[in-house]
């Protein structure tokens, strides 16, 4: 392969403000849980372009969606690339949709250029990374893999009451004739695109991150219950107060996971309290714990404390600690990173190599096959937000990376 894949960063652009339409929020920010009707629509969007270029589409029982391009030998596993479309309820326009599309633009720009792969390349979208509205997140891909049972993903029921399984069956529904695959296949490499979500790219000046790894994770579900009573009759001696517990338990936790490098991450996202009346005394709260880290050691040390600090801040409260997710740091595999830095020479495209503090799908994938990550620049590292920003020249520096990587393993 001599001449560069020519990415076409207009039409990546063009992609992505087409995408952001679907869950438009006013401030500029888009809100599509997964398996909603907006999750349903941008799926549908992205399997139209994929028709329209001639390319299969297909999605398996946890609703990934798959887009395939046939190598010269199609007996051999495809290498893989993608992220999600999927976002947080006040999400931006690029976390997640950018690893879709850049690695949909990578393969419309392989197919026209005529670039002949020994493997098949695919795009792929997985279900529910963000875990916003069922949990876990990163279902898609921990169904893909077997790191969680399918069963015990489509069990997770919203805040509304609706499961994981009612919602899916909706979504499928509406794509009848789509080409259903079995639940996981051999994969012979995975890439995935993604935007910073941090400050680092942008404040070095450099376009493209080499994502080496990404740190562990463990979350928790704490439930503290105590008595509801007038808040006007109450003496102190005689309340429960499960907010005064709760609040304890938070303080504690934040103390504990106070670090002077500044390398624990540590997040109460979220905090409900019941019945909620003003003159009431709080006889339920419910929060959850995000605790992340880059050492296996310090993630274990720290997060094995947390049921102990829950409970002896819990005065005259029942405490019920459970950990819903533990994840340990990933390291990626040196092979695809060795083809991502290749590519970036061959393009001229100044790198940085870093770790992910968020968790990615590729997180997973790692598990069953080699993977690998590449970063861009986004706007004062914000993510997880309206104003989530990121230029076109960045993503499309992305694009072209993960185009010439996909070509390399391809024929590997």
């Amino acid at each position: 392969m001599n001449t560069l894949i020519p990415i076409d960063q207009g039409r990546l652009w063009k992609r992505h403000m087409a995408m952001a339409q679907i869950g438009a929020l006013p401030n500029g920010g888009v809100n599509r849980p997964a398996l909603s009707q907006g999750d349903a629509q941008a799926r549908s969007l992205l399997a139209r372009w994929a028709e329209d270029l001639g390319f299969s589409v297909a999605t398996d029982p946890i609703g990934n969606l798959f887009i395939h391009r046939p190598g010269t030998d199609e007996s051999l596993p495809p290498v893989v690339a993608g992220s999600h479309l999927d976002t947080q309820p006040t999400g931006g326009k690029f976390d997640g949709a950018f690893g879709v599309l850049a690695a949909f633009e990578a393969l419309q720009a392989i197919h026209e250029a005529g670039i002949v792969t020994k493997r098949p390349i695919e795009v792929v979208s997985w279900t529910n990374e963000e875990g916003s509205r069922f949990q876990p997140g990163c279902s898609g891909s921990s169904a893909f893999t077997g790191a969680i049972p399918l069963d015990r993903i489509l069990a997770a029921v919203d805040r509304d009451g609706i499961s994981a399984r009612d919602a899916l069956a909706a979504v499928l529904s509406s794509e009848r004739g789509m080409a259903m695959r079995p639940l996981g296949f051999p994969v012979a490499a995975y890439l995935e695109c993604h935007i910073e979500q941090g400050p680092r790219l942008e404040e070095a000046g450099i376009p493209v991150g080499i994502v080496t790894g990404i740190q562990g994770s463990r979350w928790f579900a704490v439930e503290v219950l105590g008595d509801e009573a007038h808040a006007g009759t109450t003496p102190r001696r005689n309340r429960r107060d499960a907010l005064v517990a709760a609040v304890a338990m938070v303080s504690a936790l934040e103390r504990l996971m106070l670090d002077e490098e500044d390398r624990v991450r540590f997040t109460v996202g979220r905090f409900e309290v019941q019945p909620g009346s003003p003159n009431t005394i709080p006889g339920r709260v419910f929060f959850t714990i995000d605790f992340r880290h880059p050492e296996a050691s310090t993630l274990k040390r720290l997060g094995d404390q947390v049921d102990a600090v829950c409970r002896a801040h819990a005065g005259p409260c029942a405490v019920t600690i459970e950990e819903t997710f533990h994840s340990l740091p990933t390291e990626f595999d040196p092979t695809v990173v060795a083809a991502m830095r290749g590519a970036a020479e061959r393009l001229g495209v100044r790198t940085l190599d870093l770790s992910s503090g968020a968790l990615h799908d590729a997180k997973f994938l790692q598990d069953v096959c080699p993977s690998g990550m590449i970063f861009v620049p986004c706007e004062k590292g914000i993510s997880h937000n309206e104003a989530e920003n990121a230029k076109p020249e960045d993503l499309a520096s992305g694009a072209r990376v993960l185009a010439e990587a996909l070509v390399i393993l391809a024929n590997a």
